[in-house]
């Protein structure tokens, strides 16, 4: 507490020309390592898309082709999802500092009014201690409900569609069943562990989206460090 109330206690410092200068550039830098890292976050949904494509085409072949290849992909897509959040970690420390300096020093100079007199306070924090401002859980959470909810959507209605009406329409929930099996491993079972899977998805999705809701508000707070 008495930090904090030393810190709150200081003047504002008042910036010079160069100083100004030096903080354009450091924007320009961060929006540049933001870019990057969002194009990372593309290059790993594309993978997704991709191998997801190769899935689908492998099972719809032919109405005897196998239905493994959609379960296969499932572990493929929590792979891509895993390294997608750990990419979104580093991409939101530089969106988060871009946004920071556009709302705090550009901004109060075309409006002319300051909208938080301790922000550069709070950037030099995090430039001294530098950290991850999200969890692997709530990245991989936002990444989930953006992009991968709809990957595994597709999943899902393929594998299901597949079984249902490959090589015929299935005409009881038995026989249904029985075209799950892989190998050794009934059908009953392959189906079960596929509704945990999914369900488990959903989960993530729907607690991670109340974290975000807790951290930031209902709307999110685009500019928040931390």
């Amino acid at each position: 507490m008495s930090l904090i109330a030393s810190d709150e206690a200081k003047p504002r410092h008042i910036l010079d020309a160069a100083e100004m200068g030096a903080i354009a550039h450091l924007y320009r830098g961060e929006v540049y390592r933001s870019t990057i890292w969002r194009t990372r976050l593309d290059n790993t949904t594309n993978w997704s898309i991709v191998t997801m494509g190769i899935a689908l085409s492998t099972t719809f072949s032919s109405p005897e082709a196998s239905p493994l290849p959609l379960l296969l992909v499932g572990l493929l897509l929590a792979v891509f999802l895993g390294m997608e959040a750990r990419r979104y970690r580093y991409f939101n420390v530089w969106r988060a500092r871009a946004r920071w300096l556009e709302m705090n020093f550009y901004a109060p100079i075309f409006t002319g009014v300051a909208r938080d007199d301790g922000w550069q306070m709070v950037l030099a924090r995090d430039y001294t201690a530098p950290r991850h401002h999200i969890s692997f859980v709530r990245a991989a959470g936002r990444r989930l409900r953006r992009n991968y909810v709809w990957i595994l959507a597709v999943q899902v209605i393929a594998y299901y569609g597949k079984i249902a009406i490959h090589p015929t329409p299935a005409a009881t929930l038995a026989e249904f069943s029985d075209r799950a099996a892989v190998g050794p491993i009934p059908g009953w079972f392959v189906l079960i562990v596929g509704f945990i899977y999914n369900f488990g998805w959903l989960g993530l999705a729907l607690s991670t989206m109340w974290l975000d809701g807790r951290m930031h508000g209902v709307k999110g707070d685009a500019v928040a460090m931390g």
